[in-house]
């Protein structure tokens, strides 16, 4: 992949935007990332990642807080970014039900400030992360891009849900060439610790109970975060351009005559849970001590994603089993927390 303009990735010291980052510099692209290195998880292990990404001299970071508009606009004028990969947001579901302001700041304002700053500079595509969370109350499985996903059940699947009508109306205004992915349940080295898998890994090695919500009966849609990167790359050079058979007659959810697209990205295959903290125990060597519990305000039972449309577009079916996948988080967990 070659960009001849500047890249920018947003969040680049969060879990999927330092994977990319990291990917993007190994093969030759420069790449612009920015951060505010909050404290909504352990800024240490943000460090950590940055650490990593600034040994590379084709890197440049710049500490910004995507709510700060005069910030924004001055990275955005001072750049001119051709390309933008938007991964920065507040994230938690959980979290979102205490703390809804964080959502509003970050996921709504600050999003509105990259799309600001994408249409005063001509950016030529903007790829950003929606979530499988947008999905809501749906129960048809797997879930398609091309259902309506109007009930979003916590405030978190809401911004996540308005930043696709946002990107769209600049799509339809300014021509935007805007791409969404809605992502399910990422996980591998370098992980979030406020995610269930970390906090599973964790608590089992330190001989812990773990709560597992509505008894445990509960199946995701496990997705590697290298499958994940593998496809956001891909869809960089994808520009979309608008569907000139999409019918107001009969909307298609997921597509538009505008340039703008949202593709499902998740591994296929949902996995029960109990078997995902299995693979954890093996991995770790030690058996979980369960905590059974009821279903919690804003959780859904299963998530399930047809890739249909990214197999057919782009080639490419995310396909990491679990057992791989579990087995490489372990073995990064193990050595960065010297386990």
């Amino acid at each position: 992949m070659a960009i001849q303009g500047n890249l920018l990735v947003t969040g680049c010291a969060g879990f999927i935007g330092y994977h990319l980052a990291e990917h993007l510099l190994r093969v030759g692209q420069a790449v612009v990332g920015i951060d505010n290195l909050n404290d909504y998880y352990d800024p240490a292990l943000k460090r950590a990642r940055l650490d990593r990404l600034t040994r590379n001299p084709a890197f440049n970071f710049q500490k910004v807080d995507l709510a700060d508009r005069a910030g924004m606009e001055q990275l955005f004028e001072r750049h001119c970014f051709e390309i933008v990969v938007h991964l920065a947001a507040q994230a938690g579901v959980r979290y979102s039900l205490h703390n809804p302001r964080a959502y509003a700041d970050s996921n709504l304002e600050g999003f509105l400030n990259v799309l600001e700053g994408c249409r005063h500079t001509a950016c030529k595509h903007l790829l950003f992360a929606s979530s499988s969370s947008v999905y809501g109350a749906n129960t048809k499985m797997p879930f398609s891009v091309h259902d309506n996903v109007d009930h979003p059940v916590s405030l978190y699947a809401a911004t996540k849900k308005a930043n696709e009508l946002l990107a769209h109306s600049y799509s339809h205004l300014y021509r935007l060439p805007a791409t969404g992915v809605r992502l399910f349940t990422v996980y591998g080295p370098w992980y979030r610790p406020d995610m269930a898998l970390y906090l599973f890994a964790d608590a089992i090695s330190k001989g812990q109970p773990i709560s597992l919500f509505n008894n445990g009966n509960m199946r995701r849609d496990f997705t590697y975060v290298d499958d994940v990167v593998e496809a956001i790359v891909r869809l960089i050079g994808h520009v979309p351009q608008g569907d000139p058979a999409w019918s107001g007659d009969h909307p298609d959810p997921g597509s538009s005559r505008a340039p703008w697209r949202i593709y499902n990205v998740g591994n296929n295959k949902p996995e029960e849970l109990m078997h995902v903290v299995e693979l954890l125990e093996q991995g770790l060597g030690r058996k979980a001590e369960k905590t059974l519990l009821p279903m919690q305000p804003g959780d859904v039972l299963e998530t399930f994603a047809d890739v249909t449309d990214l197999a057919r577009e782009i080639g490419f079916r995310p396909q990491t089993r679990i057992e791989d996948g579990i087995a490489k988080f372990v073995a990064w967990y193990r050595d960065y927390h010297k386990v």
